[in-house]
């Protein structure tokens, strides 16, 4: 199962805050998910498809729980992608057109609603519930052991900017973006994901994504580490070929056996072990040197080896 379906199936399993969040939740399932088809003046028939259980079993549940209305249901099973598809339809029947008005599809003089309907969302937890039909019905939350991503794919701009507006409204910011005739509500912060996910009840998703989280983490510290050592080796690598390349120009040169006790030590040292880095050279010295002691000798002959070139 992948982590979307889980957190859908999640969702669909939370208990409504009050008597009106169920119909928020069909409401929201509909509207994402529904197609409505006018067979003639004032008769409808309204179909859900979708591919998951968890919507297929709300659709279902509440349909029955809340409008007391009559449903078809048919499971297909496509052969190319070898998944199930579910099909549940609210066949023309009397009580339809007053269900459409109550779920916010239709006002009452029978025009489509567009957007986000008020009576639908006038409470905070209904507009949770609303929030959580949604993701339920067309919601896709990336595996958090990779990117951060949620979104939801919804019909219509008007649908799209109020469920995004709905979701500024509990405090966390949604983007609207157009895709390939539809539009996404999405959002890419994990903080903000997570804060979403915990308020419309997916605690178990909320609590994989932040064990992901930690796990990531740990990984990019690693990877920093190891990236910084392997950097550091190669800068000492290329200073220890620097060295030596001073120090046979300095012999080259006939300055080697006139130089201090202490740059001639020096060059022995780096000779005997060319792979060193400075601070661990300066370690096995006698006596043991600081990197700063080694450095500075490096710079004299630096100026040693210069001046030999000048005078040569």
């Amino acid at each position: 199962m992948s982590f979307t379906a889980e957190v859908r199936d999640e969702l669909a399993r939370c208990a409504p805050t009050c008597e009106y969040c169920n119909l928020a939740t069909l409401a929201a399932l509909t509207r994402v998910c529904g197609t409505l088809s006018l067979a003639g003046r004032g008769h409808y028939r309204l179909q859900v498809a979708t591919e998951t259980g968890a919507v297929a079993r709300t659709m279902i549940g509440l349909t029955h729980q809340i409008l007391k209305l009559k449903t078809e249901f048919t499971v297909r099973k496509s052969v190319l992608h070898r998944v199930r598809n579910y099909l549940i339809a609210l066949p023309d029947q009397p009580d339809l057109e007053k269900a459409l008005v109550l779920l916010g599809i239709l006002d009452r003089s029978g025009a489509l609603v567009r957007g986000v309907p008020h009576h639908i969302v006038a409470r905070d937890c209904c507009r949770l519930a609303y929030i959580r039909g949604a993701l339920i019905a067309g919601g896709f939350v990336a595996d958090p052991r990779g990117d951060f991503h949620l979104e939801i794919s919804v019909q219509g701009e008007d649908l799209a900017q109020g469920l995004a507006d709905l979701i500024g409204q509990v405090g966390i910011r949604a983007r609207v973006n157009r895709r390939r005739g539809a539009y996404a509500v999405y959002i890419k912060s994990a903080q903000d994901i997570l804060q979403l996910l915990m308020l419309v009840g997916a605690k178990r998703s909320v609590a994989e994504i932040e064990e992901a989280r930690v796990v990531k983490s740990v990984k990019n510290d690693v990877n920093r580490r190891v990236n910084a050592e392997l950097a550091n080796q190669g800068r000492s690598a290329g200073a220890a070929q620097r060295q030596l390349e001073l120090i046979d120009e300095a012999e080259a040169l006939g300055i080697i056996d006139s130089m201090p006790r202490a740059l001639s030590s020096f060059c022995e040292l780096r000779r005997a072990h060319p792979d060193l880095s400075l601070r661990d050279l300066g370690e096995i010295a006698d006596p043991p040197l600081s990197k700063s002691a080694l450095y500075h000798r490096v710079l004299r002959i630096e100026k040693l080896v210069e001046a030999a070139r000048l005078n040569k």
